[in-house]
């Protein structure tokens, strides 16, 4: 099994802490974001044949990540870096300080482990084609040699990205727009060839409309590239995300609404208040990530892969966080 970690928040930024005590205990307990459902994800090395974390700041994860090393575990750190202005990103690092967080990663475990994400493509007043084209410049300059692959992709525009994005635009007069997909295959086409003259394969996420040469679909989660990291066959079978997704197999162990960010564009956030305080309540001893939604709810683990929440509470959460 492959254990992501996470796309539903920054766990190496946020929660490293919690990770490693989680290892520690040799599993972590995982909340359906749709039913509410609690079921147990086995985390020792003989049960997880590879982990994908997903962050903007891997800084405060290192030792975790050396942990993985020493025994044994391969990982891949998809690491989204994009130096957009503080106004679409109030809360992620300088562009300068993640650039050489990247290049220690490649340092330490290898160029391999690292995939850098410039994704999503953003549209604003701030962000026109001119500016992405500029950054893809910029950015892939500076990280050459540290990774070989970066992953495009456009910005899915769903209920909470819109309303964020709106609320930009309604506070601080900062247009934006979803260009048509001829325009947006045009631009990732341009940056994918600025990104191979650095060496740099370009893929694109889940978007097979967009996906011309020089570009190829990108497999996230990719047991190749475990494999390569790990030296040794990891074996996953095929099971995207969505339509247009490569992915392989994985479970996700994060939650939404738990990364403190800020992206204006994010799909995980509703807003940064409920954030707040959910993360107040966030303790690193416990199996979950975040508590019960309710105080009354009383459960308890019933071994790998129990159901642990009540009928009330799966009743409550069956909308999709997301749309």
């Amino acid at each position: 099994m492959i254990v992501s970690a996470s796309y539903r928040t920054d766990i190496p930024a946020f929660y490293g802490r919690w990770f490693a005590r989680r290892l520690a205990a040799g599993f972590c307990d995982v909340r359906n974001p749709w039913s509410g459902t609690v079921s147990r994800v086995a985390l020792g090395a003989d049960r997880v044949s590879g982990f994908v974390f997903w962050t903007r700041h891997p800084a405060p994860f290192v030792t975790v990540l050396d942990q993985l090393r020493d025994r044994g575990s391969p990982f891949v750190v998809q690491f989204t870096i994009t130096g957009y202005p503080r106004a679409l990103e109030p809360g992620v690092a300088d562009w300068r300080r993640a650039v050489a967080e990247a290049h220690e990663i490649a340092a330490r475990f290898g160029p391999r482990v690292l995939v850098w994400r410039y994704d999503p493509v953003m549209i604003t007043d701030l962000t026109p084609a001119a500016f992405h084209v500029e950054q893809m410049g910029m950015l892939a300059g500076q990280l050459s040699g540290a990774t070989d692959e970066v992953v495009l992709s456009f910005a899915h525009i769903y209920a909470k990205s819109r309303r964020s994005l709106d609320r930009l635009a309604a506070r601080r007069g900062i247009g934006w727009s979803d260009p048509p997909d001829a325009g947006k295959a045009g631009l990732l086409r341009e940056l994918g060839g600025i990104a191979g003259a650095r060496g740099m394969a370009a893929t694109v996420c889940a978007q097979a409309d967009l996906t011309e040469p020089p570009l190829t679909a990108a497999a996230c989660i990719d047991p190749v590239r475990l494999a390569d990291v790990h030296g040794a066959p990891v074996t996953a079978r095929r099971k995207g995300n969505r339509p247009g997704c490569l992915c392989a197999e994985s479970r996700d162990i994060g939650a939404y609404d738990s990364c403190n960010q800020g992206c204006v564009y994010c799909y995980a956030v509703r807003s940064r208040d409920t954030v707040r305080r959910r993360m107040r309540q966030h303790d690193p001893d416990q199996p979950l990530l975040l508590p019960q939604p309710s105080a009354g709810s009383s459960s308890s683990a019933s071994g790998s892969g129990g159901a642990l929440a009540t009928p009330t509470m799966a009743a409550r959460n069956r909308r999709s966080p997301i749309r």
